[in-house]
């Protein structure tokens, strides 16, 4: 039997958190109720007891004394074993749930108050991952960090991983591959390839993101059509009772009446599943665009390495650059379009796309400019 590559963690990817004052309130509230939750579950039961049978007795007295999230409740109970009361770097687990990717400098994050906005910075990456959880929240005293696990498979290419690798380390690890301190900190001549790169990753995950959105799209259209014929059988169930009744076939009217009943119950359950994918859709197209705008990023500071690099030429030799330097630019941009399929700054695209995209620029752009004035 062939066996398959176990999927490790390499690495840990870094978001240092901005919170404004009530994200902070929030954030902290959550750490104390967090410690609150480990103090309950010293009341009730030792540590190593089992998993199944301290759900069953702290679960719901948690959830009603702390207002923890369910998700970060199911959580700390395997954390149990790795709390340490009093640390000076205290630790939530995380995971996909508990916090989202917003765009390319802002996430959400689950906490005692609702889920908050919080902006962040990418400082890099640090080796090694200890943790059997995919990413913690961290507060050392000074400041916030989310830590997430890079995963790799080394038996696999790079293209088959960035299809396993969770999305929130894939577009971490996207944004981080374009930051300006990461691409500083690499030698001169591997300026462009990392760039280069980076766009590449970037429009692997665009795509993966459209394919998604497509195919949640496609189930809410199905749910959509579904909840109509119910509604659609249920009022014509109403006529048929009544008919029922005025020719006194009360059994008739009565077993109307369960089927109706029945499709109120199949009713509620398309309602939370429609709940259900348009909060996936939200956060697909809020990936799609974070995409999109790393690219744009990525595509200018690409440009911009390419013109250094020219004007260093040009200071080294005192003559002008040739015809291949001054348009290498526009043909990596041009080759990397014809690959990946989607069209750079200097090709045809699709113009709805990027109309959609920049009115949606320009309309946060906006409402970011009456949020700052009206704190004046």
């Amino acid at each position: 039997m062939i066996k398959l590559p176990v999927e490790t963690p390499t690495a840990t990817l870094r978001y240092a958190l901005a919170p404004d004052p009530s994200g902070i309130e929030a954030i902290e509230a959550t750490f104390a109720a967090y410690d609150r939750m480990m103090a309950i579950l010293a009341e009730v039961a030792p540590v190593g007891a089992n998993l199944v049978s301290l759900h069953a007795q702290a679960y719901e007295k948690i959830r009603k004394e702390t207002g923890l999230p369910a998700r970060l409740v199911t959580l700390g109970l395997r954390d149990r074993a790795n709390y340490i009361a009093g640390a000076a770097v205290r630790r939530i687990p995380l995971d996909d749930k508990l916090f989202a990717i917003k765009g390319p400098t802002s996430l959400t994050i689950s906490t005692v108050s609702g889920r908050v906005l919080v902006p962040f910075d990418v400082p890099g990456y640090v080796s090694g991952w200890e943790s059997p959880f995919p990413a913690h929240l961290i507060s050392d005293g000074r400041g916030y960090e989310i830590h997430i696990a890079v995963k790799s498979k080394s038996a696999q290419s790079e293209e088959k991983t960035m299809l396993h690798e969770g999305i929130l380390a894939r577009m971490g690890r996207l944004l981080a591959a374009i930051a300006s301190q990461t691409i500083d900190n690499v030698e001169n001549n591997n300026k462009v390839a990392l760039v280069k790169q980076a766009i590449r990753e970037i429009d692997a995950g665009a795509d993966e993101a459209r394919y998604a959105l497509g195919k949640s799209r496609a189930e809410e259209f199905r749910l959509r059509k579904r909840r109509e014929e119910l509604d659609i059988e249920t009022t014509a169930l109403n006529e048929k009772i009544r008919l029922a009744l005025a020719e006194n076939r009360e059994d008739l009217a009565r077993a109307g009446v369960a089927r109706q009943i029945d499709l109120e119950s199949q009713v509620i359950a398309l309602e939370r599943a429609m709940d259900f994918i348009e909060l996936e859709i939200d956060e697909q197209t809020k990936a799609l665009q974070a995409m999109l705008g790393a690219r744009r990023e990525a595509e200018t500071r690409l440009a911009d390495l390419e013109q250094s690099l020219i004007r260093e030429a040009q200071d080294e030799t005192s003559r002008g650059p040739s015809a291949t330097n001054t348009l290498s630019a526009e043909r990596a941009m041009a080759a990397i379009a014809r690959v990946t399929g989607v069209p750079a700054s200097s090709v045809l695209g699709d113009k709805e796309l990027d109309e959609l995209d920049r009115l949606h620029r320009e309309k946060e752009i906006a409402a970011r400019l009456e949020r700052i004035k009206s704190e004046k």
